[in-house]
């Protein structure tokens, strides 16, 4: 397999180490709506990020299309209408192989550490031996092949035959949970640079789902991803257990009024995070005993832009996006 083209959806050596939380389009937790909580990231501080790739670095045609049209004004945040509409990464693989000499194919993906800095793109490699595998609840008009990237540099070098696992092809909803042992290269591979399952999870780059067919247009949509052991639900939109829905009917709210953020219906003491729209941790804020009662955080010091707003308590995992203006 040629070179493929990898294109970011949102602007991303391990250096810090934590649980991979699964990502479940379900939760609508607004922080988890553009990337993975992998628990490896380094100092940019970019790991888990969404992809899209396709087959126009080998003379094919092929592109991801959207069931919804994504906000494009809403920074790492413009997946959330498509997460909102189906509960997932949800859309259409259109394959065409035009110019191709190999079978079309597209697909997205997420990184697992992030880029090397701000400037320089190239992924980093992490290891995810602890994850002990996947889990995946997904639906699919075809085939899907759940590869592990290893690297621009490792994957040219083994000629982009990664270990993979096969989703089959299911129109409802279907939840598989592999061990790494279970990730093997394509038994057409004859080349001298081997890599099993549990040699790849020391050296992640990426998670890929790649569709590979003929020429046609096939649904997907990748309802949630996670560790081995994780919490990947049995159905497509079920969110997960212990999960406070962000959106809708729920009683926690934050209020924003001009530069203060108000918070009301949380019952117990909880931290309350402002993000930028990197993801990064700009305030930071205890908020205690709230109940009933509003309680403030102050935004004076930050500048006019979209924020993410994350609290996260015993009884609350609540999340809202702001804009300052």
């Amino acid at each position: 397999m040629k070179k493929f083209l990898l294109t970011a959806l949102c602007a991303a050596t391990s250096t810090f180490a934590g649980p991979f939380i699964t990502w479940n389009g379900a939760d609508e937790n607004a922080y988890n709506i553009c990337r993975v909580e992998t628990g490896l990231l380094n100092e940019t501080e970019m790991s888990g990020f969404w992809f899209t790739y396709e087959d126009d670095g080998e003379g094919g045609a092929s592109k991801v299309y959207w069931d919804v049209d994504p906000c494009r004004d809403c920074s790492i945040y413009w997946l959330e209408p498509i997460i909102d509409d189906c509960k997932g990464m949800c859309g259409t693989a259109i394959l065409n192989k035009w110019n191709s000499p190999h079978t079309a194919f597209t697909g997205i993906g997420f990184n697992v550490v992030g880029q090397l800095s701000e400037k320089d793109w190239t992924l980093v490699t992490g290891d995810a031996s602890s994850w002990g595998g996947l889990c995946v609840t997904y639906t699919s008009d075809t085939d899907i092949a759940l590869e592990l990237g290893l690297g621009e540099v490792t994957d040219s070098t083994i000629n982009y035959a990664n270990p993979a696992v096969n989703l089959p092809a299911s129109k409802t909803s279907n939840r598989m949970v592999f061990s790494w042992s279970d990730f093997k290269q394509p038994s057409s591979y004859n080349g001298a640079v081997k890599f099993d399952g549990e040699t790849a999870a020391k050296q992640l780059a990426t998670v890929r789902f790649k569709i590979q067919a003929e020429d046609g247009d096939y649904r997907f949509n990748i309802c949630a991803v996670g560790p081995k052991d994780g919490t990947c639900p049995e159905k497509c939109g079920m969110p997960s257990a212990g999960i406070q829905i962000a959106r809708g009917t729920s009683a926690v709210s934050a209020i924003l009024n001009g530069r203060t953020l108000g918070f009301t219906g949380i019952k117990s003491s909880a931290t309350a995070e402002v993000m930028n729209s990197l993801g990064q941790v700009v305030m930071k804020g205890a908020i205690n005993n709230a109940t009933n009662n509003a309680t403030t955080i102050s935004l004076a010091s930050l500048k006019a832009g979209i924020y993410m707003v994350r609290v996260s308590g015993k009884n609350v995992n609540f999340a809202k996006k702001i804009v300052l203006r």
